[in-house]
């Protein structure tokens, strides 16, 4: 590639970084003179790279808003980072139901790549592994997401046509907080106006958003992470379990994260022993309990069972079948 060109697409890829740019910067970046660097605006302009001149003290050049740049120039790193970045969010299932978006996008960035470059990058992308394959079902559809996203950004209420895990079908006015990612799946928490509480909602099931007309106040303080997780450990199921555990809430949590089970530390008291580990309250609502008696071993802290009478029972068996274990005797050969 020729200095000259060269000069014109790193010209280019300044402008790309967004803001206005003044002659005498661009000129200190690509080391030449001004009048070297208004020539090579009117290559970008041949070019149709919609380039706007910005007058006044703090004038400069721009790229226009909103245009998609043809050229890509990336550093190793950068071109490293964008591709794990693409297939790392696809195994994660963090996509869309256009889901090939990710590998064509990827597909692009690596057949642009040096030969050297794109070699090194194969052989990273080839040696990993993933635990756990996406779920391509838990993908929501691009509008939908890109719909509510910009009503959550600018505070505007949403319409969304949505089918609960039973099937039923209803649409619905909601006013989204935010947007979250979690376990693969995309959700959305809000307030829904008709029955004046809050309620969360999986992207995947809504059929179809629609901004309407109007504003709201989201809630001061609210953290839609942490709004999200409370909603799926409360949400209604078979079992409903209660625990006094002692151990810390971060403790517990290495174990039982937020998006299974509610932890509540008790207030200290005053004067009290600090070196004495508080009871923890546990809160779970499960479809099953076959898992819990083994989590709880693991934490190897001191437990409570308060409810139900049958997850004492499954504990008990447990234990009976470690001790059983423990006792045996390696067979001789």
């Amino acid at each position: 590639m020729s200095r000259p060109t060269a000069r014109v697409l790193a010209l280019l890829e300044l402008l790309q970084s967004g803001g206005i740019r003044t002659v005498a910067e661009l000129a200190g970046r690509l080391d030449v003179d001004e009048r070297t660097v208004r020539r090579y605006i009117e290559h970008l302009i041949d070019l149709d790279v919609p380039v706007e001149s910005v007058r006044g003290r703090y004038g400069g050049y721009r790229l226009t808003s909103g245009y998609r740049m043809p050229p890509l120039m990336l550093s190793d790193d950068e071109a490293l980072a964008v591709l794990l970045g693409l297939v790392a969010g696809r195994r994660a299932g963090l996509m869309t139901a256009a889901g090939s978006a990710s590998e064509t996008a990827a597909a692009k960035v690596r057949r642009v790549l040096p030969e050297r470059l794109g070699r090194r990058l194969d052989a990273v992308l080839g040696s990993l592994a993933f635990t756990a394959p996406p779920d391509e079902s838990a993908a929501p559809e691009a509008g939908v997401l890109l719909a509510i996203a910009d009503a959550v950004c600018h505070h505007r209420p949403v319409s969304i046509r949505y089918t609960a895990a039973d099937g039923r079908r209803s649409e619905r006015t909601l006013h989204p907080y935010g947007l979250v990612a979690h376990s693969g799946r995309w959700y959305v928490t809000g307030a829904d106006p008709a029955i004046g509480e809050d309620r969360t909602f999986r992207l995947d099931r809504i059929a179809g958003a629609r901004t309407l007309p109007g504003a709201f106040e989201p809630p001061a303080g609210l953290d839609p992470a942490e709004h999200v997780l409370a909603g799926l450990a409360t949400a209604p199921h078979r079992h409903e379990v209660t625990l006094r555990v002692q151990a810390t809430a971060e403790q517990i949590r290495t174990r039982l994260p937020a998006g299974i089970a509610i932890v509540e530390e008790p207030p200290s008291a005053s004067g009290a022993d600090s070196d004495v580990t508080p009871w923890s309250r546990v809160e779970l609502r499960v479809e099953r309990l076959d898992w819990l008696p083994a989590v709880l071993a693991s934490l190897d802290r001191p437990f409570v069972i308060e409810r139900p009478d049958e997850l004492r029972a499954l504990v008990e068996a447990l234990a009976g079948r470690l001790a059983d274990s423990a006792r045996r005797r390696p067979p001789q050969v």
